[in-house]
């Protein structure tokens, strides 16, 4: 974990622009100003101080930060000025500006939460709430190699169906806001001191009325949906991560839900929600999340899926939702 230094030995971030622009000094631009984003999203430079950078991307580095006495993440976006790059440079500053006018009106508590955006190219900034826990896949990693601080070497099935809700929560509002994420993946989950976990990173987000014009990034091929990339030589079967065998049989049938090929059965977002409450209802009252009306594994998900798929009629409808067959 990183521990703040006080804001008197942080870089001024705008020595970091500085250097930046030096680096491209033959070829200034006038400062320009976002046409869709509200001026109060704009970061006030003088109260901003840049501390350790612990991340790197292609095009983009992330610091440690302090914004008026806050603990920031704060990502720095270099756009390339040199002709060759000029269609990259573009599709960059283009993912800047959707990410910004996305995040800055998107408030949930399972969503990263914007604080300030600077754009003075060729440097743009996004500024968010500092998680100190880093990613889930971080998270994952330190799991699998027992290297947590906690000493956490199994999660347990109420930590499971707990992680899922702060996600699925999470993306049920993006998607209620007409937002589309495009690449949810555990590098994109953020996570929090105290274990919740927030959807972030939507620079090749779209809203949906806008799908279809935006197509120059497609998202990660291993997290995409099968739909996405249908022109692809890959076997479809073989995205799919095993199950483990003992996952109880309902979480089973509703992953398996979710990776179906035809995207009109998978279950939305707020199903899943539906489903993962109805689960936590059941570990407290018996311990478990089985299936035991029916009498067999097949029935068991047959009577699962009947259930999700009858809860599109109810959403909209006063009437109460059913009850799944759970014991």
């Amino acid at each position: 974990m990183l521990y703040l230094r006080s804001p008197s030995n942080y870089t001024p971030p705008s020595r970091c622009f500085a250097s930046t622009k030096q680096l491209h000094g033959k070829r200034k631009r006038k400062k320009e100003y976002f046409t869709s984003i509200e001026d109060n999203s704009m970061v006030d430079l003088s109260k901003l101080f840049l501390g350790f950078r612990f991340a790197n991307g292609a095009h983009s580095q992330l610091y440690r930060g302090v914004y008026k006495d806050e603990a920031v993440a704060v990502k720095i976006i270099k756009i390339p000025e040199e002709e060759e790059n000029q269609q990259l440079g573009i599709r960059l500053e283009n993912q800047f500006i959707r990410e910004v006018a996305l995040l800055s009106h998107l408030h949930h508590e399972n969503v990263i939460k914007f604080v300030a955006a600077c754009r003075q190219p060729p440097a743009l900034c996004v500024i968010t709430k500092y998680l100190s826990e880093g990613s889930l896949r971080s998270y994952l990693h330190k799991l699998e190699n027992n290297t947590l601080t906690n000493k956490e070497s199994r999660l347990s099935l109420k930590r499971i169906i707990k992680m899922a809700l702060d996600i699925t929560r999470g993306m049920k509002y993006v998607h209620s806001q007409g937002v589309i994420h495009r690449d949810l993946k555990p590098e994109n989950i953020l996570v929090s001191k105290d274990f919740q976990l927030k959807i972030a990173d939507f620079g090749i987000g779209c809203a949906e009325a806008n799908r279809d014009l935006v197509s120059d990034d497609p998202g990660t091929y291993r997290w995409m949906a099968p739909e996405m990339i249908k022109r692809k030589p890959y076997d479809r079967k073989r995205l799919r991560p095993p199950i483990p065998v003992d996952c109880p049989l309902a979480m089973r049938t509703l992953i398996e839900l979710c990776w179906s090929s035809n995207p009109g059965k998978r279950p939305e977002f707020w199903q899943v929600v539906k489903v993962l409450e109805e689960f936590v209802t059941l570990l407290v009252c018996d311990g478990n999340v089985h299936v035991l009306q029916s009498p067999t594994p097949f029935d068991q998900r047959k009577s699962q899926r009947q259930w999700i798929q009858k809860l599109d009629s109810y959403h909209h409808s006063p009437t109460p939702m059913p009850k799944p067959r759970f014991s």
